[in-house]
């Protein structure tokens, strides 16, 4: 009979297993886990690199402190693929059908050695200063450890974090993951400075976290398991802050993830098994036609500036756009609210600013999109990414930029529906000097084959597509060929030809339309791919409050779903065409 090969994994089901294990056999666990990683990532999609590079850490962290009675937080928590083989949850990387049992992100719902639900960057060590803080008030006298990357560093609250932990007069060990990267390349003097220090073994003049008054360790290869296991065990149970920091490498153990670090921080499935593949033609894309209209300015010696917090990939921004716009492109790290800010002040100097985000880190910055931009009337134009109901992780849903861009005043917020729509805003916006502009990007390009002329500074102006009578149906930007579709079902089951409208504006509503609506309709329709508190729909709603009008506002409800299938949340919130139509029935 063949010889069944024992894992070291396999003996290991808690942290109290692993702290029986020796360093040999430690590193055999490194090299297994990393394995495992590779292989569901590759399967899955998910983060790849960050979760290879912090492989031994984890390891000497569990062997040295006591989870979950000393708390750890999960700076992103996008490197936590370790700790959960270690706090039993390895079926979830050893079975494949169990590959999607866990969530790519530290959640307490799954055990107790999660605290924290963690997916947007530069919170742990704020989130650890009040763990500790709450310890020392109840006399607690556990140990409290933040992990956070080079990256998160150029995060404001990581500062705000490090200046209030600095202080605490107590136990917090704040663990500094240095690879050199982000999820590009690491921006800023943040950046620099950590550069100095690993170029100097720790030792330099002008340490900044002992200037704010760290314990300072510095471990120049951050996977020599001997060497984090004795520094760890040196700082455990310390009675004031301390600050360690580890050199490690992004994607250890699979050769091209060390490489092309950027590519590999998140994958999608099977990514590993097309790597010799040749490059496919990219087809033209809302992305492809931003970088054309970006490069395009920027060649004609225009002072526009493409900018960004640390995630280009999200908008298409490779490395080579990069380089060809040269200064003209700005990544100001993970800190969406410095580029906000950044990006008014260019506006304000005359620069021509396109801002883009991705729509779940725009609540990152909200104040500064108040205050900074919307409040001085910064002419910048900032693009929405991925915005929509999907089946993301509760960290990175992208349903509340509606409600949250659009109820801030002086700001024009645009749903464009097709090509010829997107690129008539973007030139619009770019050249207007009397409002912040947003533009709520789709995911998929649809062309109307008609230039479009519309003069967006004759602002809240909607699009009467096709006139009709009864229904009227208002299809808000990627939700505008839903309408259409139930446009033509309700015309084939009821025999109603309804109105389709192309509303465009976000942040206002066309008072002229709307009331030469009510002559000849018994029925208002929203379509809208987000969250309908506070969002768009309700304007309309509240419009036809006073008149015999019935609204319905179909979009997603006020919720935190979590890795939910697309088909049961459009169940849910009744947004199949035939659940539209039958309650369309349902109140004519």
């Amino acid at each position: 009979m063949p010889e069944t090969t024992v894992r070291v994994l396999d003996k290991v089901n808690s942290p109290d297993d692993l702290k029986k294990l020796d360093i040999k056999e430690m590193y055999e666990l490194s090299n297994e886990m990393r394995e495992l990683i590779i292989k569901k990532v590759n399967t899955t999609g998910g983060h790849f690199g960050p979760n290879l590079g912090i492989v031994e850490t984890t390891i000497a962290l569990h062997y040295v402190f006591n989870s979950p009675v000393d708390k750890f937080v999960f700076d992103v928590s996008h490197q936590c693929y370790p700790h959960k083989m270690i706090t039993g949850r390895k079926e979830g990387f050893l079975n494949p059908e169990s590959y999607l049992k866990y969530t790519g992100y530290t959640a307490p719902e799954e055990t107790d050695h999660d605290l924290f639900k963690i997916g947007h960057t530069s919170t742990s060590i704020s989130l650890a200063t009040g763990l500790a803080k709450g310890r020392d008030l109840l006399g607690g006298r556990e140990n409290i450890i933040a992990l956070i990357g080079d990256g998160s560093l150029t995060g404001g609250e990581a500062l705000e974090g490090l200046n209030n932990a600095a202080v605490l007069g107590s136990n917090i060990i704040i663990i500094v993951n240095d690879n050199d990267m982000s999820i590009a390349e690491n921006q800023g003097g943040i950046c620099n400075m950590l550069t100095e220090l690993r170029e100097n073994n720790g030792e330099v003049e002008n340490n900044f976290f002992k200037s704010l008054g760290f314990e300072y360790h510095y471990i120049s290869d951050g996977h020599n398991l001997e060497k984090l296991i004795e520094t760890f065990s040196e700082v455990k149970d310390t009675d004031h802050p301390v600050l360690i920091h580890i050199h490690t490498i992004k994607g250890k153990g699979f050769e091209p993830a060390v490489v092309n670090k950027e590519s590999f921080h998140w994958i999608l499935p099977n990514t590993l098994d097309h790597l010799n593949d040749e490059p496919s033609e990219q087809g033209e894309s809302y992305e492809s036609l931003t970088k054309d209209y970006i490069l395009s300015k920027a060649n004609a010696g225009e002072p526009i500036v493409a900018m960004n917090a640390a995630t280009p990939g999200v908008f298409g921004w490779n490395k080579e756009f990069r380089n060809k716009l040269g200064s003209h492109y700005i990544d100001v790290g993970i800190a969406e609210q410095q580029a906000t800010g950044m990006a008014s002040g260019i506006a304000k100097r005359g620069g021509k600013p396109i801002l883009a985000f991705m729509s779940s880190f725009v609540q990152r910055t909200y104040d500064q999109l108040s205050q900074d931009m919307a409040l001085n009337n910064a002419p910048v134009t900032m693009l929405i990414f991925w915005g929509g109901i999907s089946n993301a992780d509760a960290t990175h849903l992208c349903t509340f930029d509606i409600p949250l861009i659009s109820n801030i005043p002086n700001i024009v917020y645009l749903a464009p529906t097709c090509k010829e729509e997107y690129l008539r805003m973007l030139d619009w916006s770019y050249n207007q000097n009397e409002h912040p502009v947003a533009i709520r990007v789709p995911f998929e390009l649809t062309t109307s084959g008609v230039e479009d002329k519309t003069d967006y500074s004759i602002l809240n102006k909607y699009q009467m597509v096709e006139k009709g009578e009864k229904v009227g149906i208002i299809a808000l930007g990627s939700f505008f060929r839903k309408g259409k579709e139930v446009k033509e079902l309700l015309k084939k089951e009821c025999g109603i030809n309804a109105t389709l409208i192309n509303p465009r504006f976000i942040t206002g509503i066309d008072k002229d339309m709307l009331e030469d609506l009510k002559s000849n309709h018994s029925v208002i329709v929203t379509l809208e791919d987000g969250e309908l508190d506070g969002g768009f729909g309700e304007k309309i709603t509240r419009f036809y409050g006073g008149s015999s009008i019935k609204v319905l506002n179909f979009g997603s409800h006020k919720e935190f779903t979590d890795r939910t299938p697309i088909e049961e949340l459009y169940q849910r919130y009744h947004l199949t065409n035939e659940l539209i139509v039958q309650d369309i029935k349902n109140v004519l």
